[in-house]
């Protein structure tokens, strides 16, 4: 099975400015992705069915789920991941239809701000629930359904994505820092959890990842990035193909941060 065919160009196509090309093939594997419909998780969903994946999803938006489903051939769950239930029937299904899930992508994440004393402990509850719940349970279950299987599936990825403010943050931010710090101590202790299951556990914790109107961000916005622009889901959804790689085993329990160097910057006010 050929996992990432890598195209270099020769050097005439590099002397008129072409740039590398990396293409990732996963031919049958079986992915799941939480908060799929839009964002960072329609950009997951698209790059892993153009890898040739067999990709299902989950959102509460049934609206943006449908078109995302319709637009990159993959199949979609409408449900509120808050509602364990509802997706570990979700996950159910798909192990019986599918027989096993190859790579499990915990996206799915709100963000609610809002002053410290103006938040009340449902609103706290909900972004953990939103948040940080889903990839226990996710995580649960597939452990379980592995350890039932005649024969044992050798691969296997989690990857849970985290976010820059697990480790900085803004006032008002607390649930939503608590939520991604929790994902960040999940990932290591799953890791461990795991590994006799041979299935790699890892965070990805985006910076400014633009969706909405790229086309609409001010130069400053891009030039205070030390690579000189804001992210796009794209960017996340290719560190997330390399980490599914058969070869990249190696990497485990790790948390990489995708920024374009946010964090690494010294700031002061001048």
């Amino acid at each position: 099975m050929t996992e990432a065919d890598r195209h270099i160009p020769d050097a005439e196509s590099c002397s008129q400015g072409t740039s590398e090309r990396v293409e990732f093939h996963f031919p049958g594997r079986r992915v799941f992705v939480t908060g799929g419909a839009q964002g960072i998780g329609r950009a997951l969903v698209a790059a892993f069915c153009r890898a040739g994946c067999r990709v299902a999803f989950c959102d509460i938006d049934a609206a943006a789920g449908a078109a995302t489903a319709a637009a990159t051939g993959s199949r979609y769950f409408e449900l509120d991941v808050c509602d364990a239930a509802a997706l570990e029937r979700c996950l159910c299904e798909l192990f019986a239809q599918w027989g096993d899930l190859d790579v499990v992508i915990n996206n799915v994440g709100i963000s609610r701000f809002s002053p410290l004393e103006e938040t009340t402990v449902a609103d706290f509850d909900r972004i953990l629930a939103t948040n940080l719940r889903p990839a226990f349970i996710t995580s649960r279950m597939l452990a379980r359904h592995r350890a039932g299987l005649p024969q044992r599936n050798p691969y296997g990825r989690i990857i849970n994505i985290s976010s820059t403010r697990w480790l900085m943050s803004e006032p008002g931010s607390e649930g939503y820092a608590a939520s991604k710090g929790g994902i960040c101590s999940l990932t290591h202790a799953l890791a461990l959890s795991l590994a006799p299951q041979h299935i790699t556990v890892n965070a990805v914790a985006p910076g400014w990842i633009e969706h909405a109107d790229y086309a609409g961000l001010r130069r400053e916005d891009h030039e205070q990035h030390p690579s000189g622009r804001v992210g796009r889901p794209e960017d996340i959804a290719r560190v997330c193909l390399f980490l599914c790689m058969e070869a990249n085993d190696f990497i485990d329990g790790e948390l990489i941060t995708v920024d374009g160097g946010m964090t690494r910057r010294m700031i002061y006010v001048e």
